[in-house]
């Protein structure tokens, strides 16, 4: 009896721990799969999410470079991913019919859009970079120069005087209603087609690369706000003195439901985010872009350093 009463007693105990490792997981937690778009940037705060989680515990599929805005959001509200960065300014292009002027102020802008898809789409929007990464237009520094261009009026009426001027940049850019066309009716220009050169993907190192080789006679470039080569390029951006964009705070988006089972990931990912100021961002973002370091290099060289790992 007594060896039988041990036998079992081993079986339920082995059974009890096979059900315990079901239920976290296998001793770890997750998995999540962390995904971002085409883009230096997101590469580079995927990693940053990535290392993160993982050094916290939790089991993380990597699936960054995953598509352009609209896939990768597809992919977060439909589940096949969980979680990646996004922009607070994006909120005027998921929900139409909002206030522009909302997305102009950056505290404004990321309360509407966080109450918005979670009550849309229970997708939950944590806490933001304070570093606006505006969609915006560079040119070459000589071009600027000898054409006397410092703001986006000046770029309107160089166009308008039939000034040589063919712009790099992704489809999103061009058909988004808060990029392009927002540029082109608050400041009076309208680009043909022979004056755009599409891109796939909207990679800014290679939009702001061909204005500064002259592409297909590019010379301009769509651009954000916190890229790193634009200097060492010798790229300036334009200026916009009628506040056309919205602001752009990169944040984490979470699925609700996994947000739900793991609220801890806020706490995780919030200060390394709450560091990255717009002169950081554009730093991190030139050593993958300008100097051809591993996003994962350089995200756990800062996140090291800062001592957030």
């Amino acid at each position: 009896m007594r060896i039988r009463f041990s036998a079992v007693a081993m079986t339920l105990l082995t059974v009890l721990g096979l059900l315990a490792g079901c239920a976290d997981g296998g001793g770890g937690k997750g998995p999540i799969i962390v995904g971002s778009k085409i883009d230096t940037e997101g590469a580079l705060l995927a990693q940053t999410m990535i290392l993160l989680l993982e050094d916290a515990g939790f089991e993380v599929q990597d699936k960054s470079h995953f598509g352009p805005t609209a896939i990768v959001r597809k992919a977060l509200i439909s589940g096949e991913i969980d979680l990646y960065p996004e922009y607070t300014g994006n909120g005027a292009f998921f929900f139409d019919g909002t206030d522009p002027d909302v997305w102009k102020d950056a505290t404004q802008g990321y309360e509407a859009v966080r109450q918005l898809d979670l009550e849309a789409n229970n997708v939950v929007w944590l806490t933001p970079a304070p570093a606006n990464n505006t969609w915006a237009i560079a040119i070459p520094q000589t071009l600027a120069a000898t054409e006397g261009l410092t703001t986006l009026d000046d770029l309107s009426a160089y166009v308008n005087a039939g000034g040589d001027f063919k712009i790099a940049c992704s489809e999103e850019f061009v058909t988004s209603p808060v990029a392009l066309p927002a540029f082109q009716t608050a400041y009076g220009f309208e680009l043909t087609e022979d004056q755009l050169l599409t891109l796939a993907g909207g990679n800014t190192a290679q939009t702001e690369q061909a204005a500064a080789q002259g592409t297909d006679n590019v010379n301009a470039a769509m651009a954000y706000g916190t890229d790193g080569s634009l200097s060492a390029l010798g790229l300036v951006v334009l200026d916009d003195p009628r506040g056309v964009q919205p602001v752009y705070e990169p944040a984490p988006i979470i699925r609700g439901e996994l947000y739900e089972a793991y609220p801890e990931i806020e706490d995780i990912l919030a200060p390394s985010f709450a560091s990255l100021s717009l002169e950081t961002l554009q730093e991190l973002n030139a050593r993958i872009a300008f100097e051809g370091q591993d996003a994962a290099d350089v995200a756990r060289d800062y996140l090291t350093s800062e001592g957030f790992l």
